[in-house]
């Protein structure tokens, strides 16, 4: 596998450092376990607490799965059974019975009966984490989780993922979205890994020659997240909505940093595979995360990257969230091992030490998840604490192979059957 050696002065060969990632990583962990409800996981608010009204979530239950599954592959006691909670919970009251596939809640009590490709990209993700945990029923929950990929969402026409249908999976949407086909790009890598099926391989270069290095390529590597049924961009999209926390308008840098990682994690996939791998792969990953970090760091004055950027790099919101600066110190570690650049470890000592000033909540617990354009603590975007994920993987990132998958590098060699 292409890899460079490290600078010997580099973190990421300080046993400190990965002491100091491996503590972070315990605390966020005994955080996220409050989250826990009879039928998933539920949102976290400020001091770690579920509000009388939490209700279950798949995105959330899925999330938690995935990342208790890769702290029991790690040999980490007190997650095998949040584990099989989610397994269960997947597969029981966030599941549609009648027409498959996943809601957003049980029964859809929300309201929303829709099926999104976001939602089931993590849905697999948790599935195969979990399979690697040797949790029961995960295995039936990832056959489940492949069989709605291949017959709903997977377009081979368009070599990407459709992005949502209606609860019996009539009226396929027409919008072609950035943010899930990433999602699914990290949701195959895993799938390959667990089952040893390269097509899923296939599938993440084809969604990345199209969302990547067709579309961001020509737009100075920053990630253009909103397409018509045709794969035109659409530029206004959400233009007065800009803060969405999902579809925001106009450019998400974070996005940015997050797709180069991705990248060359399929690269090295492809080439442990001994499948063909584009050069280009490294290139574009080094082209998305120079402009993240041009266009997005510290651009309206301040330290921080900010959530969005209009068509000219222009801030558009200025709130710094903290899944962009987990994903930004997981791309430049990522890019500091495949080719051993000094300016990566620079950029990885950067994001590090504002999450630690800014982000890292010592008192209450887990990280704010949102800051203000003056880097205090706000909830514009995102109230609470709800989100292990992006901060869990950012910890674990630098201990690992850019391939295989987390949790498949993690279970490594390991015995998880003891359930």
């Amino acid at each position: 596998m292409t890899t460079q050696p490290l600078p010997l002065s580099s973190w990421l060969n300080a046993p400190a450092h990965h002491t100091w990632l491996a503590a972070e990583g315990q605390r966020l962990l005994s955080f996220a376990k409050a989250s826990k409800l009879p039928e998933g996981f539920g949102n976290l608010d400020d001091q770690g607490h579920l509000p009388a009204n939490a209700i279950a979530e798949t995105m959330n239950t899925a999330r938690m799965t995935h990342s208790f599954a890769m702290a029991h592959a790690q040999g980490l006691p007190g997650y095998a059974d949040l584990v099989a909670h989610g397994v269960s919970a997947l597969g029981g009251p966030l599941r549609d019975a009648r027409h498959g596939g996943w809601f957003a809640t049980p029964q859809a009590r929300d309201g929303n009966t829709g099926k999104a490709a976001y939602l089931h990209a993590f849905v697999a993700l948790a599935a195969s984490s979990a399979v690697v945990a040797g949790a029961p029923g995960a295995q039936t929950l990832l056959n489940d989780a492949i069989h709605i990929i291949d017959q709903y969402f997977w377009n081979e026409e368009e070599g990407a993922m459709l992005e949502s249908f209606a609860q019996d999976w009539t009226g396929v949407e027409a919008y072609r979205g950035a943010n899930s086909n990433m999602h699914a790009t990290e949701a195959f890598l895993a799938l390959a890994d667990v089952t040893g099926d390269t097509r899923w391989l296939d599938r993440a270069l084809r969604i990345v020659e199209r969302v990547i290095h067709a579309h961001a390529a020509d737009n100075q590597f920053m990630v253009i997240e909103h397409f018509d049924r045709h794969w035109q961009p659409v530029r206004g999209y959400n233009e007065d909505n800009p803060a969405d926390g999902f579809r925001p308008y106009g450019i998400t840098p974070g996005h940015g940093f997050e797709w180069a990682r991705l990248v060359l994690h399929l690269e090295a996939a492809r080439q442990q595979a001994g499948l063909m791998t584009p050069e280009w792969l490294l290139t574009d990953a080094k082209g998305l995360f120079a402009s993240a970090c041009e266009y997005g760091w510290a651009v309206d004055g301040a330290p921080g990257i900010v959530y969005t950027l209009d068509w000219a790099r222009r801030p558009v919101v200025r709130e710094r969230l903290h899944w962009t600066h987990a994903e930004a110190s997981a791309a430049a570690q990522a890019l500091l091992k495949r080719t051993g650049e000094l300016h990566y470890e620079t950029w990885y000592r950067r994001f590090w030490e504002f999450c630690e000033t800014h982000f890292i909540d010592r008192t209450h617990g887990s990280w704010h998840h949102e800051l203000s354009p003056h880097n205090q603590p706000s909830r514009k975007i995102w109230g609470g604490k709800p989100d292990l994920y992006h901060a869990w993987q950012a910890v674990l990132l630098p201990g690992l192979p850019l391939s295989p998958s987390m949790a498949s590098a993690l279970g490594a060699g390991r015995n998880v059957t003891n359930w």
